[in-house]
C-alpha cells in the first residue's frame, strides 16, 4: 500500500509539500500540485484515517452519547446522525450509559470516553447533565451540542423541543374527543422532559375543569414492559377510564399489547395515545395516535450547528420545530 512518502518520492517533492497537497492546507504552486496529484493517481494513494488525522489536525470523528442502547426511540436518531456525518465524510463514535453510577454519572463518563477517543465534537442526547458537568471538561473541552436538553451557559448549542406544548396537545386532544376519565402513565420523575409534558398535560385538564388529583396516575420507566404493567394495574384496580395517555410511545405500545391480550377493545372501550411519534406508533395494532415531536428536524439542525463549529462549514441552522398531533386508529370519542 502506497504511503505519503511514496507519493513525495515519485513526485520529486518534499514530504511537507506532498502533505500540504493531500490535506488541502497551505500554498503549493500549480505545477507542483499537478505533479503530486499525478503521483497520487498513479500509486492509487488513499490516506489512512491516522494519516488524515495528522494531516488535517482533526480526527474526522464525532462522538455521540445516548443513555441506553435499546428500544425504538434512539435507533432512528442514531441512523440519522450517522447518515448526516457520512455525507460530510465523517464518522460516528457512540457511547451509551453503562456502569454502576446513576444516569448523570454515566453521562459524564460517556462524555469523557468520547473526548479520550479524540472526537472533534460531541452530540449528547441526555437531559441529566448540569452546568458544572459541562464546565468540568475544562481545557479538554471540544465543541458540543446537547439534544433534548438545555443548559443555560451553552444555550446556543442546545437543541430541544417544546415538551410543555406536547403535553398540552395530548390533553387538548383527549378533551376535544370528550374524554374526562383519563389514566396517565408518566415516565420517570427524574427526567425534565417528562416532568414538562406531564405538568402541562395536567394543567390543560385543570383549565378544562378536570381535577388532576382525580386522575388515575402511575409512574413507569418508558419501556413497553412499563406500559404493559400500567395497563394491567388499571384493569386490576377496576377504575373505569375512557382514555389513557402514555408519556412515550413504547409504554403506549406495551399498554396496547396488554389490552389486546386482556380482551379490552381499543379504542372502543378505552382510547390510548402516546408521545414522540416513533415508528412504533405507526405500526402498532391498532395504529397509535400520538404527539408528533420533530426529532428529525431537531437532530439535523443540531448536527449542522456542530459541523459548522468543528469544521468551519456554513450550513443553515433553524430552531423552529412545530409540535403537532398525529391521529390514528387508537383514539375515538368517549362514549
Amino acid at each position: 500500500m502506497a504511503t505519503i512518502k511514496d507519493v513525495a518520492r515519485l513526485a520529486g517533492v518534499g514530504l511537507g509539500t506532498a502533505s500540504r497537497v493531500v490535506s488541502g492546507r497551505g500554498s503549493v504552486s500549480p505545477a507542483t500540485l499537478a505533479k503530486v496529484r499525478a503521483a497520487i493517481d498513479e500509486l492509487g494513494f488513499r490516506p489512512s484515517h491516522a494519516a488524515r488525522t495528522l494531516l488535517s489536525g482533526n480526527s474526522q470523528m464525532i462522538g455521540v452519547y445516548i443513555p441506553v442502547l435499546s428500544g425504538t426511540f434512539y435507533t432512528p436518531i442514531l441512523h440519522l446522525i450517522d447518515t448526516e456525518l457520512r455525507a460530510a465524510g465523517l464518522h460516528m463514535v457512540v457511547a451509551f450509559g453503562a456502569g454502576l453510577g446513576g444516569a448523570r454519572q454515566q453521562a459524564i463518563e460517556g462524555m469523557a470516553f468520547l473526548l479520550e477517543r479524540g472526537c472533534d465534537g460531541l452530540i449528547l442526547m441526555t437531559n441529566v447533565l448540569q452546568e458544572e458537568d459541562v464546565a468540568a471538561s475544562g481545557p479538554r473541552s471540544k465543541p458540543l451540542v446537547l439534544l433534548n436538553h438545555r443548559v443555560d451557559s451553552i444555550a446556543e448549542h442546545c437543541f430541544t423541543v417544546d415538551h410543555a406544548l406536547g403535553g398540552k396537545l395530548a390533553a387538548r386532544t383527549l378533551l376535544d374527543h370528550g374524554h374526562r376519565a383519563i389514566a396517565l402513565v408518566a415516565g420517570p420523575a427524574s427526567l425534565p422532559d417528562n416532568v414538562a409534558r406531564v405538568r402541562a398535560f395536567q394543567a390543560e385538564l385543570a383549565a378544562a375543569g378536570v381535577d388532576p388529583a382525580q386522575l388515575w396516575m402511575v409512574e413507569k420507566d418508558f419501556s413497553p414492559a412499563g406500559g404493559w404493567s400500567a395497563a394491567k394495574e388499571l384493569q386490576t384496580a377496576g377504575r373505569r377510564c375512557t382514555a389513557m395517555f402514555c408519556a412515550n410511545d413504547e409504554m403506549a405500545a406495551g399498554a396496547l399489547s396488554y389490552f389486546q391480550e386482556a380482551g379490552v377493545r381499543v379504542p372502543h372501550e378505552i382510547s390510548v395515545i402516546g408521545y414522540d411519534d416513533t415508528p412504533t406508533a405507526e405500526f402498532a395494532a391498532p395504529r397509535l395516535s400520538t404527539v408528533h415531536l420533530p426529532w428529525r428536524e431537531m437532530t439535523q439542525n443540531g448536527v449542522s450547528h456542530l459541523l459548522n463549529r468543528c469544521y468551519g462549514l456554513q450550513r443553515p441552522v433553524s430552531r423552529n420545530y412545530p409540535v403537532t398531533m398525529t391521529l390514528r386508529a387508537s383514539l375515538t370519542r368517549a362514549i
